[in-house]
Order: C-alpha cells, then sequence, then structure tokens
C-alpha cells in the first residue's frame, strides 16, 4: 500500500463540482451539511465495522 491512491477522472470532476456548490453555500448550509455528513460518515463506518464482524 505504498502507492498513493488517485481519484478517476469521474471522481475528480464530481469534487470540481462539489467544491463550486460548497462556495455558494452560506456559513450556516455548510455547518449544517458538514454535520449531515460526519453523522452518514459514522453510519457507514458502523455498517463496515458490523459486515466485517460477520464475514470475517
Amino acid at each position: 500500500m505504498d502507492r498513493a491512491i488517485e481519484l478517476t477522472l469521474e471522481q475528480e470532476f464530481s469534487l470540481r463540482s462539489f467544491a463550486d456548490q460548497v462556495k455558494q453555500m452560506s456559513r450556516e448550509q455548510a455547518q449544517e451539511f458538514l454535520l449531515v455528513q460526519y453523522k452518514h460518515m459514522m453510519i457507514q463506518e458502523t455498517t463496515y465495522q458490523e459486515l466485517l464482524k460477520k464475514n470475517w
């Protein structure tokens, strides 16, 4: 795993599009969005952990 993980061209485009959307958000919108995203990341991590427990 010495090799750095790189994004595909499609992912790079998606990231740029997302960055443009974020720039148009108000501070309050951005803060709320970050909280929702963080919650989703936590749910995703828990889901992965549960799947690994069941399939390991």
